[in-house]
């Protein structure tokens, strides 16, 4: 006999155990289970492209402002030593003798250069950083313009260029930050963190050099450190 099995029900006859009346509901729990993972995996699929696509197009525009190193901290490849004497040293460059520059290989137009410069003399020390200049003229070590000046007293101060004067912004005997930005005819600049200067009158040529000063026999030695440049569109 399958009594134990089987039972009867009136106006339905023989049904079968309990167990094999709810195999179908769990083979549909399984199924909508097996779903609901499919959809998971499916959008993160599709959050993962997103993902990707904003990177590579935020990629895209960093490398239009890419800020790069213009002093590796170990050599002065790129740069071009003239009618004076450097070095590296301790990972900075050292403008050791003589009255020339520490000139840039490449020309640059609008660009945000970023540099640290420390003066070793204790007294009218004296030296600069040219931006944008095409050419040194005969019998002379430096450029006409433009120069971000480093002389004591005129630190950050751009002679050539009208409203491009500070003052009180450096630390004699340390290290000072500056952060020139320079775009079209304006240029703006940055003094340990905060704002110098910004003036509107930059003239020809519109790209040029980036150099170093060296003026040791009058202004003594200075090192640098740090130099960045970001080109801008």
């Amino acid at each position: 006999m399958r009594r134990s099995l089987l039972k009867f029900m009136p106006g339905y006859g023989l049904i079968p155990p309990k167990s094999k009346v709810r195999k179908p509901l769990n083979l549909k729990y399984e199924q909508s289970h097996d779903i609901g993972d499919l959809m998971k995996a499916s959008n993160l699929f599709y959050s993962l492209v997103i993902t990707a696509a904003l990177l590579t197009s935020c990629s895209v525009f960093e490398s239009a402002d890419k800020r790069i190193p213009l002093f590796d901290g170990k050599t002065l490849d790129g740069w071009t030593v003239i009618k004076c004497e450097a070095a590296v040293d301790d990972g900075e460059i050292l403008l050791v003798a003589g009255n020339g520059l520490v000139q840039t290989e490449k020309k640059y137009g609008d660009f945000i250069l970023e540099f640290e410069w420390k003066a070793l003399r204790d007294d009218k020390w004296d030296s600069g950083v040219y931006f944008r200049y095409d050419s040194v003229p005969e019998n002379r070590p430096w450029p006409n313009r433009y120069q971000v000046n480093l002389r004591q007293g005129m630190e950050g101060n751009v002679g050539s260029l009208e409203g491009a004067k500070s003052e009180g912004l450096v630390k004699a005997g340390q290290w000072n930050q500056f952060k020139l930005t320079v775009r079209g005819t304006k240029a703006s600049l940055e003094m340990n963190g905060k704002p110098a200067w910004e003036a509107d009158g930059l003239g020809d040529p519109q790209e040029g050099f980036i150099a170093l000063q060296a003026e040791v026999p009058g202004g003594g030695q200075y090192r640098f450190r740090n130099i960045y440049l970001t080109e801008l569109d």
